[in-house]
């Protein structure tokens, strides 16, 4: 089966004015990620509902989603989140699956116990989580403190990362490959996803390659990188390290596509000859699906 392991999804009160629902509640950063139109005036990406992600989704061959939080700067907007995807994943056992978001500025008690709550609602993991993006350090205790339990409730955290290398883009922020280094090493029983490739870290950090608790996913591929990324990364960290993600529904193929067609890249995957461990085995091991 194929698993696209980095899917997000919002609710309907979002969908229907995204630069409004941003300004009403103090999200700044996403509105500048999610709303902006391209060069061609065509939208980074659109905003489907359920129904549309599974429509997307038996058009591309992909069996179940996983669905992401986002890297949100307000402790409630994680919490909210969290409700709304427990809420698709009752509705469809069968299809989704979920990570929780937070924000260690709730404090440790509410922090740790949205965690804690996690897998009673279905939860398989914890992400997209920024700290650079969100407004705290690395070194932050309340976050040492999930990441550490984390581990032992083996809940994957989904870590999103930028491409130093990468083209300038509005919201573009640093996320310095050290910061990632440091929290692998200092919880090694933890499972850290580094999103995007990992920014392609493990081709300059040699160190990157060596942790056992770190895997990477594919997600957004397309914008960044030309289709030899795929054997690239696998060849240099093997097969068995990588998830296929798309970021659904982020528009990959912009010139190509007026929204976003999650099938395009099973093709490219396929393509590059990605297989079966990939395309889904690694991330139901990784995931405990």
């Amino acid at each position: 089966m194929v698993i696209d392991s980095h899917v997000h999804l919002y609710s309907p009160e979002l969908n229907a004015d995204p630069a409004g629902w941003a300004a009403a509640h103090g999200e700044p950063h996403w509105g500048t990620l999610a709303t902006r139109s391209r060069k061609n005036g065509r939208p980074v990406q659109s905003f489907p509902g359920v129904d549309e992600l599974l429509t997307a989704m038996d058009a591309a061959g992909v069996g179940r989603a996983v669905l992401l939080g986002w890297y949100w700067e307000k402790p409630e907007t994680c919490v909210w989140q969290n409700r709304f995807y427990a809420a698709c994943v009752r509705a469809h056992p069968d299809r989704l699956s979920a990570f929780a978001t937070l924000h260690p500025a709730a404090g440790r008690e509410a922090t740790l116990a949205e965690v804690r709550r996690a897998p009673g609602e279905g939860f398989i993991g914890l992400g997209e989580l920024s700290p650079h993006s969100q407004g705290f350090a690395v070194e932050d205790s309340v976050f040492g403190a999930v990441l550490a339990l984390a581990g032992e409730l083996r809940l994957p955290v989904n870590l999103h990362v930028t491409d130093p290398e990468s083209r300038p883009f509005p919201g573009r922020i640093a996320t310095p490959a050290a910061d990632f280094l440091q929290l692998a090493r200092a919880f090694p029983a933890t499972t850290f996803i580094l999103a995007h490739w990992g920014g392609m870290f493990p081709m300059r950090e040699s160190a990157l390659k060596k942790l056992a608790n770190v895997y990477y996913d594919t997600a957004a591929s397309p914008l960044m990188y030309d289709p030899t990324v795929w054997s690239r990364v696998t060849s240099l960290v093997g097969a068995d390290r990588v998830l296929f993600g798309s970021d659904f529904p982020l528009n990959l193929y912009p010139r190509l596509d007026e929204r976003p067609v999650m099938a395009r890249l099973v093709d490219e995957a396929r393509a590059a000859g990605m297989a079966d461990g990939v395309m889904g085995q690694n991330a139901a091991r990784v995931l405990g699906l």
